[in-house]
């Protein structure tokens, strides 16, 4: 049996340099000010046509800011506008920052749902252990969310898109020693999207990446920083140049078992029926649209099995039959079927390479979920509006 989401986040070791305490309120009050010069209703519907992936940004902004001695403090909404930052502040040199990527979805009733924000803001405040941050409180970081959804929900577009909210937290203290910043900017800010690949929902290829690894055991694959991100980008730049979607790493050590993409996790499904993802060994980014994928398969009867996989036993699983479908998850672009892997040691069709009934009934059914079409039988969806 593998490990859920909230026990892998319980399980992760303690970091080797002590947290600043956050020493502040577990509630704060938010201050709020519209924006006094927002778009128009011309503006933002012409916007929201085609919104593509993070290119669009709402009017508002959520912010608080942390330091020593006053712990919390200064939550509002405001205007999105640009952070001063001096040439010294901590997070330019040291790469002091974390983020989160969730979602907002307008229901047909007219009303909003946030998925499973406190699960984010769980991670977030593990995030922070691990890089030395003050932690944001779930209160705020969710209060953050909400107040930023509600005066912005006439960005959320109709259709397939939803409002995707990225709170995230940098290091703001002016000072070039190496050392745990003392002061913090928590922010959230939000951004209308359509769909994350430029194809939309067609499968997605993948290049095995051989020169480069993501993470390694001691290390912050499993926190969703900044840094993880950067190098990948070198990686995802080569898929690319291979006329690939995406990039899958290996592990650090061997070479040989599959990690995770350089921004998704990774499912494979089998002639049985049963499925695979890689385990949560600290490497692995513990995603939150993971979890949710095991919990649903496995509330149908599916067997899940976490635990490693092969690049060699891809490679035989997909020429034998034996694997029938893979597919790639998270915020972002929810579910991604996997139609085939490209490698300097040549490349491999999955199935038929279109996708496959399992993944297009898990997506169905967690988009269902998200957006209030389905039952909500895990309580995982908040309503907001």
């Amino acid at each position: 049996m593998g490990v859920s989401f909230d026990q892998a986040q319980r399980d992760r070791p303690a970091p080797e340099i002590a947290p600043v305490p956050t020493a502040g309120s577990k509630g704060l009050k938010f201050e709020i000010q519209p924006a006094t010069n927002p778009a128009s209703d011309k503006e933002r519907a012409a916007k929201l046509v085609d919104p593509g992936f993070g290119r669009v940004f709402t009017d508002h902004m959520a912010l608080v800011r942390f330091n020593q001695a006053k712990g919390w403090h200064g939550a509002r909404v405001e205007s999105r506008a640009n952070f001063p930052l001096d040439p010294a502040t901590a997070v330019l040199h040291y790469a002091q920052e974390i983020f989160e990527g969730l979602k907002a979805y307008k229901r047909d009733d007219g009303g909003v749902n946030l998925f499973r924000p406190d699960a984010n803001a769980r991670r977030f405040h593990n995030s922070a252990e691990r890089m030395a941050m003050a932690q944001v409180p779930e209160p705020v970081f969710i209060e953050a969310v909400e107040q930023l959804v509600r005066i912005d929900r006439a960005w959320i577009p109709g259709g397939e898109g939803s409002l995707y909210l990225r709170p995230f937290m940098i290091a703001s203290e002016i000072f070039l020693g190496v050392k745990p910043s003392a002061e913090y900017i928590f922010a959230v800010i939000a951004s209308p999207v359509g769909s994350y690949f430029k194809g939309g929902p067609a499968p997605v290829s993948i290049w095995v990446s051989e020169n480069y690894t993501r993470a390694a055991i001691g290390g912050t694959g499993a926190v969703k920083c900044g840094g993880n991100y950067a190098a990948s980008l070198r990686a995802q730049a080569e898929a690319i140049e291979h006329g690939c979607d995406q990039v899958v790493f290996l592990d650090a050590v061997e070479r040989r078992y599959i990690e995770e993409l350089g921004g998704m996790n990774i499912f494979f499904v089998f002639d049985d029926g049963s499925m695979t993802t890689p385990p949560l060994s600290g490497t692995i980014l513990p995603g939150i649209t993971r979890d949710s994928i095991i919990t649903l398969a496995r509330g149908e009867g599916r067997a899940v099995r976490e635990e490693r996989y092969s690049i060699e036993q891809w490679r035989t699983d997909a020429l034998s039959g034996r694997l029938r479908e893979a597919f790639a998850c998270g915020t972002a672009a929810v579910v991604s079927a996997i139609g085939q892997i490209k490698s300097a040691s040549g490349d491999i069709v999955i199935g038929d390479g279109a996708g496959g009934p399992i993944t297009s009934a898990l997506k169905q059914r967690l988009v269902g979920i998200q957006r209030g079409d389905v039952e909500d039988s895990e309580g995982w969806v908040r309503k907001i509006a």
